[in-house]
């Protein structure tokens, strides 16, 4: 039975999406899930280019122009300094190419970064991962962490804005203006900002990328570079197009012959926010991740981490021996998959991995009910 103190449904939540109602899905963070409305509008666009692709190709410079300037609009960003991308990988390796590195020089990067992301850093130079205890108790030691990390070959610094496994600010804005101060580029991973925080884009920093696909209700590869100023006359696409002449965003953004419908139809997802309330979507995703966060943190074993007021997101420390490697996680993951139904991250860390669950308006308390009772079976 529903704990009375449970957040209360999101009324609609579910019928706007296509989602199995057989399984709890409790990992929006990862892939997001997108909603019908916005699943209509990119099918009527992919209708239009089958119909005549000449007109649809010809002009789609204009359209994304007009698309990215209804997302700025969104997001309180500077159109020109914005450009659609294909998710956040694309959004570091396109950044790291703009930033002019010496032999010796050094990037600073987190163990809580993307995967992929620290990756290109590595591709470019010599990096030095700051490590992060999960536990660290607020904003201010993860800042002291992080500044603590700084050699004096340090010369780009690639950080979260909010951690993707311990669901955490990192690259908050003191943070940014003493690396400013330092003289350090500063490229902020913000995978899970759009839609989820009310101010999105890291305005401090020299680069921000993020995804539109997560909290941001768009379809599947639609993602954002925002470039300083001073940067973007060396942003070059990863690929030369016909519109390279035009430069950065347009340049960026052109692919020939591509799949463009769901970069034009990404500013209905965030119009669907808005219709539904932003403030309300976002206060009753975050109360419902805390909820299902406090009754995992009952489990014996189990440890909430600090987490960063107001996001939808929540992470936990599992029980030491669970989850240690990478491959003992993925394993947890797919077996609470299959035999439970329940999809969540878990996320590998010596000594005991971590569980993460996320909240969206299709989601139900007694989902995470489900999942605490039964998760202690696959724990020992």
């Amino acid at each position: 039975m529903t704990d009375p103190t449970a957040p209360s449904a999101f009324p609609g939540g579910p019928a706007l999406f296509r989602l199995d109602p057989a399984v709890a899905h409790l990992n929006h963070g990862s892939y997001g899930a997108v909603p019908l409305p916005v699943q209509e509008a990119q099918e009527a666009l992919r209708a239009q280019a089958h119909a005549d692709p000449d007109a649809f190709f010809n002009g789609v410079s204009e359209r994304l122009t007009a698309a990215r300037g209804r997302i700025a609009a969104r997001l309180g960003a500077d159109p020109d300094g914005l450009s659609f991308i294909s998710n956040a990988t694309e959004g570091a390796n396109l950044a790291l190419d703009a930033i002019p590195l010496a032999e010796g020089d050094e990037i600073l990067v987190t163990d809580h970064g993307y995967g992929t992301v620290v990756e290109a850093a590595a591709r470019r130079a010599k990096v030095t991962t700051v490590a992060l205890d999960p536990r660290l108790p607020d904003e201010d030691a993860v800042r002291e962490a992080v500044l603590a990390g700084v050699t004096p070959r340090t010369r780009v610094a690639v950080l979260d804005h909010v951690s993707s496994p311990t669901a955490r600010l990192i690259a908050g804005p003191r943070l940014l203006a003493e690396l400013a101060e330092r003289g350090i580029t500063t490229v902020v991973d913000g995978a899970h900002t759009p839609g989820m925080l009310a101010e999105p884009i890291a305005a401090d920093a020299d680069f921000w990328f993020g995804n539109l696909h997560k909290w941001g209700y768009a379809p599947s590869g639609s993602a954002l570079l925002a470039v300083a100023p001073a940067h973007r006359a060396r942003v070059r696409a990863l690929s030369p197009s016909w519109e390279d002449h035009r430069g950065f965003p347009l340049s960026v953004e052109y692919r020939a012959t591509f799949d463009y419908t769901g970069w034009l139809a990404a500013p209905e997802g965030l119009d669907l926010l808005e219709r539904l309330g932003a403030d309300r979507v976002r206060a009753h995703n975050s109360a419902l991740a805390g909820y299902g966060a406090e009754l995992l943190a009952r489990i014996p074993g189990m440890t909430a981490l600090p987490h960063t007021p107001g996001l939808a997101l929540r992470s936990l420390l599992l029980p030491p021996g669970v989850a240690e490697t990478r491959e003992a996680a993925t394993a947890l993951r797919e077996e609470l998959a299959a035999k439970l139904r329940i999809r969540v991250l878990v996320w590998p860390r010596p000594g005991g991995g971590g569980l993460r669950v996320c909240g969206q308006i299709y989601n139900r308390p007694e989902e995470y009910e489900r999942l605490a009772e039964a998760l202690p079976a696959y724990l020992r």
